[in-house]
């Protein structure tokens, strides 16, 4: 429940911001007269969405394990981060066309108008708070080993850099004047670009996780190395590793010596099991396979 309760309050922290951002930036994209700064509001809207979807899955996932979900609702908040990226994808979308359809209109001899100083200040102090927000949140993803938060962290950092993005834009415009209008409009697009290429990051995490993709081959080696850190076991084989939400479940087949008693065999396990928890956390799910050594002349 702890875990579940830093969740929900850095989400809310960030969500405070979002919305702030939301109406600041709507403001100064329509009296700025920046289609980068409504663009720009827009991608702060996405992540408003995002948040009530990690509010709201965050607190299915921390239920335990029932009848109907022997190894728990961890997947739950994996689901939550798919949604983020297929959020974060419609929103790219339409800020890319908008954008082209204001440059198709440069391109026909449209005049788009100089944005005003407005929407460069508020791009500047948009920056900045999501800037902060990224890194707090980051920080508490790994700390809790959160997919979702985690997810959201690199969404407030991906609105910074759109930020960035839309500073240039709108400075560009401002200084230059003219013709260099459009640097507003190219601007939003780029803007766009960058946020599909962080919704297809989270969505392709986490689409590897919903089938069961295995843990990272560095991850299965060090899992290796713990199994045969002890003498007693020999030719462990058949690994097989996934993430599910915030634990992983490891499976493997090790070799010991057939004439250990029932009890050492176990207590012998449970070593091993005690250690990889102690590693990868008390929520990994550990399933060892016992099986007798091989010995000369004997295939087992």
């Amino acid at each position: 429940m702890e875990r579940e309760k830093q969740i929900y309050r850095i989400t809310l922290l960030g969500s405070a911001g979002n919305v702030l951002l939301v109406i600041v930036k709507f403001i100064a994209g329509i009296l700025g007269r920046s289609s980068a700064m409504i663009a720009d509001a827009v991608h702060s809207l996405s992540d408003f969405l995002t948040d009530i979807i990690v509010l709201v899955f965050v607190g299915i996932s921390a239920r335990p394990q029932d009848s109907s979900h022997d190894y728990g609702h961890g997947k739950f908040e994996t689901m939550a981060t798919l949604f983020i990226g297929l959020a974060l994808v419609g929103a790219s979308i339409g800020i890319i066309v908008s954008g082209a359809l204001k440059l198709a209109s440069w391109l026909q001899g449209a005049d788009l108008g100089t944005p005003r100083a407005l929407a460069l200040w508020v791009a500047f102090l948009s920056i900045l708070i999501k800037e902060i927000m990224f890194r707090i949140t980051e920080k508490k993803g790994r700390e809790l080993s959160s997919p979702a938060l985690k997810a959201n962290a690199w969404h407030h950092r991906s609105d910074a850099l759109s930020s960035i993005a839309a500073a240039i834009g709108i400075g560009g415009a401002l200084i230059l004047g003219g013709r260099w209008t459009v640097l507003d409009p190219l601007a939003s697009i780029v803007v766009g670009a960058m946020l599909l290429k962080v919704a297809w990051e989270i969505m392709r995490n986490s689409m590897g996780e919903l089938t069961d993709e295995s843990l990272p081959d560095k991850t299965e080696e060090e899992i290796m190395g713990i199994i045969c850190s002890f003498p007693e076991i020999s030719e462990p084989h058949n690994l097989r590793t996934r993430r599910i939400g915030n634990r992983i479940a490891i499976e493997a087949h090790i070799r010991m010596d057939g004439n250990l008693t029932l009890l050492q065999a176990h207590e012998l396990t449970s070593a091993i099991e005690s250690q990889l928890k102690g590693r990868f956390g008390n929520g990994t799910i550990v399933t060892l396979h016992m099986e007798p050594a091989k010995t000369a002349g004997v295939d087992v």
